[in-house]
């Protein structure tokens, strides 16, 4: 029996800052995770070959380097060994065959590209709009959005933009991404290059909110632009690890959490591995329903049965790994030096390929996300050599049938189902990179049910914690709704199931951290009356 301050559910990001910071601060924690290794989905492992490092699930961190788990931790981090390198020139790129569309991190270059004079003005007003949002809509996504957190954004956002500028970004905040694309510019090229983006929130480019995450996707992406691990994702892992070590938080690995023990309507322990871990706060970073249905007993959380029925699945997903002989040679020299290109031609292909997956079809031309990751860090692979990181996110968790009608999906996702549309998958990116067939030495595919079987927060096949359309998002995202307390006082949500939602920031466990690390509201209260005291600067 151990006596803990907090325990943490879970070692993914939100995890692994959360412990972090609340260690930081003098709190004895301990982190449990039933997997034998930290990170959740950063993980880096020769997949392939040897010499060959993939990063094995998620590999690209600006949400990270913009968030406040960062500005918490990262100089720390830095010290035990985490190198970034990042994107200065070309940053993404679209490819199809109506043709290539390049951006940079010089927004002023990337336009440049634009047929229409007309669409590059439009394209830096854009961005100027975002910017000036930009206090708005990140305070949103750095807030718990309780009664009081609306107010005070609400309040904010009418001084900073009047009363047109609030209608107008709340009216882009309904619109979707491609209805963005067609009120403001004439040809295709920024839909093309950001519309695809819109999948990495779980996002469709006819769902709502996507009008509001295509700037944003574009603006970080020249602000921040792609940062990589160094020598693979998990010297990131690694840089935590030690972090947590110095701070002395107890990390049990292999050990399931199995049970929260509520007494008098408050927690007393954790119940992993076979070991009672005492404590008064309890930071879960799990799906909703093995909180609701597992974890607390039944009928602690009054919201909690209606958190796991408005929960749902987004579209699974799957990677394939790829070791190359040598650097791929795209038709389109261009896209050589790009780290992370889409093969896709904006809505029209990747809102096809969604609504296929959605209607329990394999797609018939996927969106696919080839990760370039040796163009920034050539030690991934020998000298001479490459990886690709290829990333698929229009998938159904139960297929039914085929959208080209050339594969028999009656057993679901087996290994045999998974390589023959991996082959598909080849067989798209070889119409704009002809040579690729003829370079891959080794290749490994992770299909939904093996995601699912990483990591059990990849509720069918979704890494993303669930579908992100506007009803799943922000106040509405099931189970925080009170922001990301469970109503069991003491124990929180914390993951890609709450608000903020899914991506490397580490949003959530911040929060959460940080409201934890805050003094009372009766300390705020009298700090304040004797900072108006007569004689107190």
């Amino acid at each position: 029996m151990s006596r803990y301050d907090v325990v943490v559910i879970g070692a993914g990001i939100n995890g692994l800052v959360a412990a972090a910071e609340l260690a930081g601060a003098g709190r004895r924690v301990a982190l449990v995770d039933e997997r034998d290794r930290l990170g959740g989905f950063i993980a880096s492992d020769e997949l392939t070959a040897p010499e060959f490092v993939h990063d094995t699930f998620s590999s690209w961190h600006p949400l990270f380097l913009s968030g406040g788990g960062y500005a918490a931790l990262g100089e720390d981090l830095h010290r035990h060994g985490l190198v970034y390198r990042n994107a200065d020139g070309p940053v993404t790129a679209s490819v199809s065959d109506g043709g290539t569309v390049v951006a940079y991190r010089s927004p002023e270059e990337t336009a440049a590209g634009f047929a229409d004079p007309a669409d590059r003005q439009a394209y830096a007003d854009m961005l100027e709009q975002l910017g000036g949002w930009a206090p708005h809509v990140f305070g949103a996504l750095g807030s718990e959005l309780r009664t009081t957190d609306l107010a005070r954004l609400g309040y904010g956002a009418l001084r900073g933009l009047g009363r047109a500028g609030l209608t107008e970004i709340l009216r882009v905040s309904t619109q979707s991404g491609r209805g963005l694309t067609r009120e403001r510019f004439t040809g295709s090229e920024v839909d093309q290059l950001w519309s695809p983006w819109l999948l990495h929130a779980g996002l469709a480019p006819d769902q709502a909110t996507g009008g509001l995450m295509l700037p944003v996707m574009a603006f970080t992406m020249h602000e921040i632009g792609l940062p990589l691990v160094e020598g693979g994702a998990g010297n990131f892992v690694a840089a935590f690890s030690r972090l947590l070590e110095e701070r002395g938080v107890d990390v049990l690995l292999g050990c399931s959490a199995e049970h929260i023990d509520v007494r008098h309507g408050r927690p007393v322990a954790v119940i992993a591995g076979g070991r009672r871990l005492e404590t008064t706060t309890v930071l879960a970073s799990t799906s909703t329903r093995r909180l609701y249905g597992q974890l607390l007993p039944q009928g602690a959380a009054p919201t909690g049965p209606q958190a796991v029925a408005r929960h749902r699945p987004g579209r699974a997903a799957a990677q394939l790994h790829l070791a190359l002989d040598r650097p791929l040679a795209w038709s389109d020299s261009r896209l050589d030096d790009v780290p992370l290109i889409h093969v896709s031609d904006g809505s029209g292909s990747t809102a096809i390929a969604c609504a296929e997956a959605e209607a329990g079809l394999l797609p018939a031309e996927p969106t696919v996300v080839v990760g370039q990751q040796c163009v920034l860090d050539p030690s991934r692979a020998p000298d001479g050599k490459a990886t690709l990181w290829i990333q698929l996110q229009e998938l159904p968790w139960a297929p039914h049938g085929d959208a080209a009608g050339e594969l028999d999906t009656s057993a679901g996702w087996t290994a045999e189902l998974a390589d023959a549309y991996a082959d598909r998958v080849l067989a798209r990116i070889e119409r704009f990179a002809p040579e690729l067939k003829d370079t891959v030495l080794a290749r490994h595919v992770i299909s939904p049910v093996d995601l699912n079987a990483a990591n059990t927060n990849a509720v069918a096949g979704d890494p993303y914690g669930g579908a992100a359309e506007l009803d799943q998002s922000l106040l509405w995202r099931p189970g925080t709704d009170t922001g990301h307390r469970t109503g069991v006082p003491g124990v929180f949500h914390i993951g890609a199931f709450t608000h903020p939602g899914p991506g490397l920031g580490g949003g959530s466990g911040h929060l959460v951290a940080q409201q934890l690390l805050a003094p009372p509201r009766r300390a705020r209260l009298v700090a304040a009356a004797r900072r108006r005291l007569p004689g107190r600067a």
